[in-house]
């Protein structure tokens, strides 16, 4: 049944405003309290509020607030999404790259798509003067429809997909003519390769196939929005449906297969598919998923043809599947694993491997003979040496990667016989396999061992002043004084964390320069989130972000992971259900103020315990009345105790990798005799 014609009703959250506006979230946020004009919410939650956006238009017109310089697509995103739901939305933009590379935006079926007003959407945003060209106005409309939906989509970087791409050229050295992705999602890695392959041959086809029919219509749009469709498209054919079940192209010979399969997932299929023939050596059981994408993979290889997997590093190592990693080595068709650092992927904070596999003989050619070993390459030790070039060195791995592949000796690179690897585990993790160097374990022995006697004498210093503490009597019972009284009074100020600029976000190691970002609880876990200088104090100028100064109290407000730390690292920026309390110095002290905070009776008393969502009110929490000496008295203690938890904390660790890496030694006979 066809949709209604008739726009719906266009509605925009507060950071959707701030980007039409031009400023940011807090600017908007100030409008909502010192404006009485402004806009009421027509839909949301009291935290996420929704506004119209015509009357949102037109406050920000009478009141001047709109800037030159805003994007015009803030303004028509909105539009986008309130055509309808995720499905419809996602199709119109795909609807916009169909156009731009010469199809119909809508035939028969897709005329129902958002009605009349879907049909004028498309027009509009391919008249859109965006100061960008119109391929890169489809691609903006992409990422902000990707972004929207990130938890219910995972998607391949661009930069791994030019590495596998360069790992499958370098395996593939002759003709590509046919590029496969059975589970393609929105056709990061088929347009990867049709750039690459475009130059070397002129005919190359690339066929993909996914579940979710809305991404393989962005994965059409977004080829033929770069041109690698062909006419009617017929230099790409994608298709959508249950690749394992029904594969809409059965029978193919890939000369290179390119995929990032879905991972975990216990419905497969693995009963209705017992006896399909593509499981060559052995049925995949039903925990490994994996490994029918991999063996379905390897039986669409044309002869010689090569194929790049992303996999979850437990592939690699779980028992159910070693009788299938051992036909794939037996028969020469396994040919590397790579092991990725964390953050090159989604899931970031897990390090994902790279299956290489080749089929046997080349078209044309008398066969090859089989490979008798294994590349192991491990990568997860590459940091980058620039803070703009993301968390991981990509440059760095791809020559790391490229390198090993070619049979250059290179560190952390391991050619490893069949026969070594054929064990009662046919465990491939490559960490496993390539040994530390012998100068390398030293050092980092000697430095473990020299924070570990650092942290213990700390840990007896302050034990032995802790210990001293013993608990007073009082006559009378004290008075307290909540954090909203504080408030009013002027001896605190209170700032709530913002929403972050996912895209200028950073993870791994800090490099010069860079504040840390706390996006929640516990707050003493080592950070991983980073923002450059410049963004941090842009963001700080426009009010888009919350930026802690020197001995603010850093509140987590979730219930169920409440944390208070004073923060000795600044600046750091502080993302949603985060707060910072910034206290006057002058009579209120700082660490007296995070010691009360953090009481778990004081917490309870906040709290609201509706759900394991419920916040805690910070106005509500409350801390004694005492003169500033006795804080200050009271805060060095807390600054104590803080200090004596954090080097149990980091003792503990220092402790575990050392009995690990002891561990490895005597394992491996390394340690001298008693």
């Amino acid at each position: 049944m066809s949709r209604s014609t008739e726009a719906s009703p266009v509605v925009v959250s507060l950071a959707e405003i701030a980007r039409i506006a031009g400023v940011g979230r807090a600017a908007v946020s100030n409008w909502r309290r010192r404006h009485e004009n402004f806009p009421v919410p027509v839909g949301g939650t009291d935290t996420s509020p929704q506004f119209s956006l015509s009357e949102v238009e037109l406050w920000l017109q009478q009141e001047n607030k709109l800037k030159a310089t805003a994007n015009p697509l803030d303004r028509l995103w909105p539009e986008f999404e309130a055509v309808g739901d995720r499905d419809t939305s996602g199709l119109l933009v795909a609807r916009v790259g169909l156009r731009l590379g010469g199809a119909p935006a809508f035939d028969a079926a897709g005329e129902t798509v958002g009605g009349q007003h879907g049909v004028a959407l498309v027009e509009r945003a391919l008249e859109l003067d965006t100061g960008h060209s119109a391929r890169t106005t489809f691609h903006l409309l992409l990422e902000r429809w990707l972004r929207v939906h990130v938890r219910q989509i995972v998607t391949t970087p661009p930069r791994l997909a030019e590495l596998m791409v360069k790992i499958a050229a370098l395996q593939h050295p002759g003709n590509v003519r046919t590029i496969l992705d059975p589970a393609c999602g929105s056709g990061t890695l088929l347009a990867s390769a049709g750039r690459h392959w475009r130059g070397a041959t002129s005919e190359v086809q690339l066929l993909g196939q996914d579940s979710d029919h809305v991404l393989t219509e962005l994965t059409r749009a977004r080829l033929a929005a770069e041109g690698l469709a062909g006419e009617d498209f017929t230099h790409a054919v994608v298709g959508a449906g249950d690749t394992l079940r029904a594969d809409a192209h059965a029978g193919t010979q890939a000369d290179v297969v390119l995929c990032n399969p879905p991972a975990n997932e216990r419905d497969w299929g693995h009963a209705e598919l017992a006896t399909d023939p593509r499981w060559v050596y052995g049925q995949p059981p039903r925990t490994e998923p994996e490994l029918a994408w991999i063996q379905h993979a390897t039986a669409a290889l044309a002869p010689g043809g090569v194929a790049v997997l992303v996999v979850p590093p437990s592939v690699a190592a779980r028992r159910a599947g070693r009788r299938i990693r051992s036909g794939l080595m037996r028969s020469g068709v396994l040919r590397a694993v790579i092991a990725l650092p964390p953050g090159a992927a989604p899931p970031y904070g897990v390090g994902l491997h790279l299956w290489v596999l080749r089929a046997k003989g080349a078209a044309g050619t008398a066969d090859e003979p089989l490979a008798d070993g294994v590349t192991l390459i491990d990568t997860v030790r590459t940091r980058s040496p620039e803070p703009h070039k993301g968390d991981v060195d990509w440059s760095a791995i791809t020559e790391q990667v490229t390198n090993g592949l070619s049979g250059t000796d290179t560190v952390g690179c391991k050619a490893m016989p069949v026969v070594d690897l054929l064990d009662d585990q046919v465990d491939l993790t490559p960490a496993r396999h390539i040994p530390r160097t012998r100068a390398a374990t030293i050092v980092d022995l000697r430095q473990s061992w020299s924070r570990f006697d650092t942290r213990l004498r700390e840990l007896r210093d302050l034990s032995a002043s802790l210990s001293e503490l013993v608990p007073e009597e009082r006559d009378e019972e004290a008075s307290f004084i909540s954090v909203g009284e504080l408030e009013r009074a002027g001896a605190l100020e209170i700032r709530s964390g913002q929403t972050l600029p996912e895209d200028l976000v950073r993870r791994g190691e800090r490099q010069e320069g860079e504040a840390r970002v706390l996006a929640g609880a516990p707050l003493s876990q080592p950070a991983q989130l980073w923002l450059s200088a410049s963004a941090v104090a842009k963001g700080e100028q426009d009010g888009s972000l919350t930026v802690t100064a020197s001995q603010d109290v850093v509140v987590s407000v979730l219930a169920r992971a409440f944390d208070v730390q004073v923060d000795t690292d600044v600046p750091s920026v502080l993302g949603p259900n985060l707060s910072a309390l910034r206290a006057n110095p002058a009579v209120l002290d700082a660490w007296f103020l995070a010691g009360c905070l953090r009481a778990p009776g004081n917490v309870q008393r906040a709290g609201t315990h509706a759900s394991t969502t419920s916040r805690v009110d910070v106005r509500r929490l409350q801390v004694p009345r005492l003169s500033l000496e006795a804080q200050r008295r009271y805060g060095e203690i807390c600054r104590r105790i803080t200090s004596f938890e954090r080097g149990l904390r980091e003792t503990s660790t220092i402790g575990a990798e050392l009995g690990q890496a002891l561990g490895d030694l005597l394992a491996t006979g390394e340690l001298p005799h008693a």
